[in-house]
């Protein structure tokens, strides 16, 4: 790791909630438009640019521009021209769990089409924002084929765990499609695929569960990373290449007791069947060798100073194991509504407060302190430079961050 530098110029990445999925009430949701960020580019971006990150996930609608296959990009725009201002660098997320109305995600239209639009987005976006260039095809297969495939919360409403395994398929299929057509426009251009992180137990009255819960685990987690792989379904076209960069979504939900119906529960945060961060990014560094990125991470509330400590403390662990681990991204950078009950979460950068009919962005000031904190450990300045992509985050900053952090013996270490 120390012989190159990272893949992106801050170690530090943030993003905004971008989906655009079809409820289970038949409305088509909207959350960049929910966050107001739609209305708010410029602040937000400018926010990031404070704040030192450099690098943002920012959201394409395919629903909002493709209208039966004619495509219009025009919506991207004000986005462009706030994260260029602010010199932050994109990373498109293409399918955020929303597609046009007239597709059915089980069949070939719905890839042929996924990947003319992804052509047509790569030809869009990469003239008009500075590189390295990257994408996320499709965000969250295996999420996504539970959400719409096995729980009905979203399109295609499918209820059955057949189904979800079909839609997970299904969805593969379509971002290696998709990510052969962005390589066809930018040769050069990088793939990162999010995907939670999660380990799955039985309840501890339930040892006839254990196999099950050991299955989500150690299998059907990495099901959608093995097909991009080529591990598993090889005719499909997976590949290294393909797969590319991992993004390992981690939340304190990840880590869950198993249900026989419906989500697990989540482990309380004193449970001692918890398995450290550390030891579950180990697990798909093992079995992929290829550079990760924590793709999503946050606390909530009161917690998120604390949980950032704890998310960085354990990712340097795994930089000092020889884990090619080149991000964390604190996701979003601005509050998100639970997709259930409207409330906010609290689990952003920026909290949001209605004032006279506009969300005003009110930083948590202890969530702030514990980043900054965190980039003078990692020597790294705590706003960008005048333009940061002239001196990318060298790895080896983090690697002897993570040598000084396990010297100091009032830490834990995992």
């Amino acid at each position: 790791m120390a012989k190159r530098p990272g893949l992106f110029p801050t170690f530090f990445l943030s993003g905004f909630e971008c989906s655009t999925f079809l409820w289970h009430e038949g409305r088509r949701r909207n959350l960049a438009a929910e966050t107001a960020h739609d209305q708010h580019m410029q602040e937000d971006y400018q926010l990031l640019r404070d704040l030192g990150i450099a690098v943002a996930r920012e959201g394409i609608a395919w629903p909002f521009v493709d209208r039966g296959g004619r495509l219009d990009f025009s919506s991207v725009d004000p986005c462009i021209e706030a994260m260029n201002a602010a010199q932050v660098l994109p990373i498109w997320d293409l399918c955020h769990y929303g597609y046009p109305d007239d597709l059915d995600p089980f069949t070939d239209a719905f890839t042929e089409r996924f990947a003319a639009y992804c052509r047509a987005a790569a030809e869009y976006v990469v003239p008009r924002v500075r590189g390295p260039h990257c994408f996320t095809p499709i965000n969250e297969i295996t999420f996504f084929s539970f959400a719409g495939g096995e729980w009905g919360w979203i399109a295609p409403y499918c209820k059955t765990r057949e189904d979800r395994m079909r839609l997970r398929l299904a969805l593969c299929r379509a971002a290696i499609a998709g990510v052969k057509a962005i390589r066809e426009v930018d040769p050069e251009a990088r793939m990162i695929h999010m995907d939670p992180l999660v380990q799955v137990v039985a309840p501890r009255d339930r040892p006839d569960l254990r196999a099950a819960a050991e299955h989500e685990t150690c299998v059907d987690t990495f099901v959608a990373w093995d097909v991009l792989a080529g591990r598993l379904h090889p005719e499909l076209g997976g590949a290294p290449e393909v797969l590319d960069i991992v993004g390992a979504n981690n939340y304190s939900f990840g880590q869950m007791e198993y249900r026989e119906h419906g989500p697990h529960a989540a482990l309380p945060p004193d449970d001692d069947r918890i398995r450290p961060l550390c030891d579950l990014l180990q697990t798909v560094w093992e079995r992929y060798r290829r550079p990760m990125i924590i793709g999503e991470t946050s606390g909530m509330g009161r917690g998120r100073a604390a949980w950032l400590k704890d998310v960085m403390e354990e990712s340097l662990a795994a930089v000092d194991r020889g884990m090619d681990l080149q991000g964390i991204c604190l996701f979003p950078a601005v509050d998100m509504p639970d997709w259930h009950t409207g409330k906010w979460l609290h689990n952003g950068i920026c909290d949001l407060e209605e004032v006279e009919g506009d969300l005003v962005r009110v930083r948590d000031a202890f969530y702030v302190d514990e980043l900054r904190r965190w980039q003078k450990e990692l020597n790294r300045v705590t706003t960008l430079d005048e333009d940061p992509f002239s001196d990318p985050v060298e790895l080896q900053d983090v690697i002897d961050a993570a040598h000084r952090l396990k010297e100091k013996p009032d830490r834990d270490w995992c």
